[in-house]
């Protein structure tokens, strides 16, 4: 709502004392309210002046809502139109015109008059007023406004901004080639792309990335930093770029050597004399680990994650230590596994006195 103070002024001198009359105050969009004004002159005059200003307030109202509110967008090559909100009228419309950025570019009257580098790129509709534009060029981004004169009745006028946009093209993402160690390298990724860019969003193994006390980004989001590197930071990184009109999504897998870490034997740790075990051995490690073995402190010649024993004896059982090693980052962890009979020692020489007596019995 506008406020005015308003001073009437009769052969050159200030009219007599305030009086105050209800007015009505016509805003953007026609919309009225009304509000007590004072005027200092006899009630013909006020009634006259308000009737002007009412009748100044109305002839503004060329801004009723006819085209949709918000900006539009269009991609480069591509086809918009601009919707207006008016039904054909029973009289057709004096006058059609529309502007972009302050230059006409078609009035339509009794015949069309279109700016010469339009001519093969807009369809005027006639009755509503709708303009289509084709073959968009970034060029076309900005203001556009439509003014209708009707057979009768107040002039008509509306606003609305268009954006062109080029669609996003070879999205990739680049990052240096060098061998990333756990807690010894530090990297970057960088979402490289062609066209109009207006967000770029990073994500890892297909959730959100967000920064931490190791990942940080770019002031656009162009680049992730991330210093040092940990074996969390290994997997796939996809980047997606994007425009009103158009995104798309580039992928990249990160490998980060790291371990061997969790390392760890699996298998039972009792059999039966004669069983066949099979002990395995698994840590977490980029590249995959190599494994060895020793039995009470005695290199074996298994060099592989399974430790198979064929048929327990006395002589398998003990403490088994595998040992896991990483050729990338030359580190190594070790585990025991102690394995062991399921009856106690006596239980071997009970085993080999029924075998003899057995075999004794056989020979007599």
């Amino acid at each position: 709502m506008k406020s005015f103070m308003w001073f009437w002024v009769w052969d050159d001198k200030r009219a007599g004392a305030y009086e105050a009359y209800d007015v009505f105050d016509f805003g953007e969009d026609c919309e009225t309210s009304s509000h007590k004004a004072l005027f200092t002159t006899d009630e013909k005059m006020l009634r006259t002046a308000v009737l002007l200003i009412l009748l100044g307030y109305l002839g503004m109202c060329v801004g009723e809502v006819i085209l949709p509110p918000g900006p539009l967008s269009g991609a480069v090559a591509g086809t918009v139109t601009f919707t207006t909100s008016l039904r054909p009228p029973e009289s057709p419309f004096l006058s059609v015109s529309w502007s972009f950025r302050g230059v006409n570019i078609i009035t339509s009257t009794s015949a069309n008059l279109t700016e010469p580098g339009y001519a093969n790129r807009i369809s005027l509709n006639r009755a509503t007023g709708s303009l289509e534009l084709r073959n968009l060029v970034l060029e076309d981004s900005g203001e556009y406004t439509i003014t209708i004169i009707p057979d009768g009745g107040l002039q008509k006028q509306g606003k609305r901004t268009l954006t062109v946009y080029a669609l996003i093209t070879g999205a990739t993402i680049r990052s240096p080639s060098a061998v990333l160690i756990e807690e010894k390298s530090s990297t970057n990724l960088t979402c490289e792309a062609s066209g109009s860019i207006s967000t770029r969003v990073w994500m890892k193994d297909g959730r959100p990335l967000r920064p931490s006390d190791r990942v940080s980004f770019s002031i656009d989001n162009r680049t992730v930093f991330i210093q040092p590197v940990h074996s969390s930071n290994h997997g796939t990184y996809q980047c997606q770029v994007s425009n009103p009109v158009s995104t798309m999504t580039v992928a990249h897998n990160l490998t980060v050597n790291f371990g061997p870490h969790n390392i760890l034997i699996t298998g039972p740790s009792a059999a039966p004399p004669g069983q066949k075990v099979t002990l395995q051995c698994a840590a977490a490690s980029i590249p995959p680990a190599t494994f060895s073995w020793m039995l009470n402190g005695n290199k074996t010649y298994v060099n592989n994650s399974l430790y198979i024993i064929e048929r327990l004896e006395e002589e398998n059982t003990g403490n088994y230590t595998c040992t896991a090693r990483n050729m990338v980052t030359l580190q190594e962890n070790s585990t025991v596994w102690n394995l062991r009979a399921s009856c106690a020692a006596p239980c071997w020489s009970l085993l080999m006195l029924v075998i003899s007596t057995m075999s004794l019995r056989w020979l007599m």
